[in-house]
């Protein structure tokens, strides 16, 4: 098959992985740090850039109010509590260290599944994509959801596992463990090698 990959960077934003972000005491922040997972998914975003790789953000997040926020989920539904994940604002805006470049597509997503009541599908066919690379966090959610719904898509899926992370170690290779079904886990200079 003839491999035409995206990079998407999946919820890199500074609600989960800055420290000034309102996630950042449930561990990913830690985690982010220690796995290098910035410096390794701005890596990757600059091989994908001078390899002509199109680069895809995905952003979770809700419109203020939070109607359309899933109050029957266990996981999103705090969000509103602690008023987090708002669109447009500084905590759902993609990480500094990996800035989106000038057309570069940011979607938002508000479930887990990027998918999910979004235009990605759509995005990955008019650019002719069939291979997806993902990063991101976090690995046991988004990154596995994204796998299997991809996969199911009929998409190639390669995770480039050194550029993920979650709340802990123990969890992060569970999620890896069962991507490992129906992708590649990979790492980033596997996926998109120096040139």
């Amino acid at each position: 098959m003839d491999r035409r990959p995206a990079l998407l960077i999946l919820d890199l934003i500074n609600e989960l992985v800055h420290p000034d972000g309102k996630y950042a005491a449930e561990g990913f922040c830690e985690q982010v740090e220690r796995r290098g997972v910035l410096e390794r998914a701005a890596t990757a975003i600059e091989r994908a850039r001078l390899a002509g790789v199109p680069v895809v953000y995905v952003v979770v997040g809700f419109s203020p109010g939070y109607a359309d926020l899933p109050l029957g989920s266990p996981l999103l539904a705090e969000a509103k509590h602690g008023e987090r994940l708002v669109l447009g604002t500084w905590g759902t805006e993609v990480h500094d260290a990996l800035k989106p470049a000038d057309g570069e597509p940011i979607v938002a997503k508000r479930r887990v599944n990027p998918f999910l009541g979004t235009h990605l599908d759509l995005l990955l066919r008019n650019l002719d994509v069939n291979t997806l690379l993902l990063t991101g966090v976090t690995t046991d959610l988004v990154v596995l959801s994204t796998a299997r719904e991809g996969h199911d898509r009929d998409y190639a899926i390669e995770v480039l596992e050194d550029a993920t992370a979650t709340s802990d170690q123990e969890t992060q290779d569970a999620a890896l463990k069962l991507i490992a079904r129906t992708a590649l886990v990979t790492t980033v200079d596997q996926a998109l090698p120096a040139a």
